[in-house]
């Protein structure tokens, strides 16, 4: 069973030391279910992207503000969780942060009657 608050403190330190400022690790995979670690240090960013069929942000430590378009900004702080769009959207570090994301990457269609 994943420790989240060993992953955090050690994704935050790798994302510190990153040119990039983030760092991640996928912790559960299971059929189309995935969980992400995703560290951020304060001003990193990760781009505008596709959200897959289903979404949750959970934000462990720190904050973050989720830009959808041009219009909605959402920020989640440690201990919130917000269910993504489904539309193109881009996560910004308002602070250092660390972030659970869980995807599923495909959703059953099941035929109505």
């Amino acid at each position: 069973m994943p420790d989240l608050d060993a992953l955090a403190t050690t994704h935050l330190d790798l994302a510190r030391a990153d040119a990039h400022g983030r760092s991640a690790e996928l912790v559960v995979h299971d059929g189309e279910l995935r969980q992400t670690v995703i560290a951020l240090t304060a001003g990193s960013e990760l781009g505008e992207h596709a959200s897959p069929p289903a979404a949750s942000l959970q934000a462990l430590r720190g904050r973050v503000r989720v830009h959808v378009g041009d219009q909605v900004q959402q920020e989640v702080a440690a201990g919130e969780l917000w269910v993504l769009t489904h539309e193109r959207h881009s996560v910004l570090a308002l602070e250092d942060a660390v972030v659970l994301l869980t995807t599923v990457t495909s959703v059953a269609r099941h035929p109505h009657g």
